[in-house]
């Protein structure tokens, strides 16, 4: 499957801003997809996740009152909805699926597949 992170962008402190990650190739809706970023100088972090079959949905701490990921299985994309964006969110925004999700959903070696990134800078 190959994956195309859209949606990025300059933004005002305040904000909300809604990213698109769309596949093409194998059935979508087999796979489990997530959310990660990466700011400067740091490491990737995971976001978000829905899995595959259940439906499940999993957000780290930082941003689940914030962002909702959610799946149009119809359009085979997985969106990213972002609100009150503050500096801090500033990152490339990257999706990823993978063809089975274990316990280790937050970590990178869990998925298979990763999109180009997207990057939102987010102005104060």
């Amino acid at each position: 499957v190959q994956l195309q992170a859209s949606g990025g962008g300059l933004v005002q402190a305040g904000a909300s801003r809604r990213l698109s990650c769309l596949a093409s190739g194998r059935a979508f809706n087999s796979y489990s997809v997530a959310w990660f970023r990466q700011g400067p100088e740091k490491e990737r972090e995971f976001l978000a996740a829905v899995r595959y079959g259940t439906s499940r949905l999993y957000y780290s701490d930082s941003v689940k009152d914030r962002f909702i990921i959610f799946r149009d299985n119809a359009k085979s994309t997985v969106y990213l909805q972002m609100d009150s964006l503050q500096p801090e969110d500033t990152a490339v925004y990257y999706c990823a699926a993978a063809s089975f999700l274990h316990d280790d959903y937050h970590t990178v070696p869990e998925y298979d597949y990763w999109g180009q990134g997207t990057l939102v800078t987010v102005s104060s």
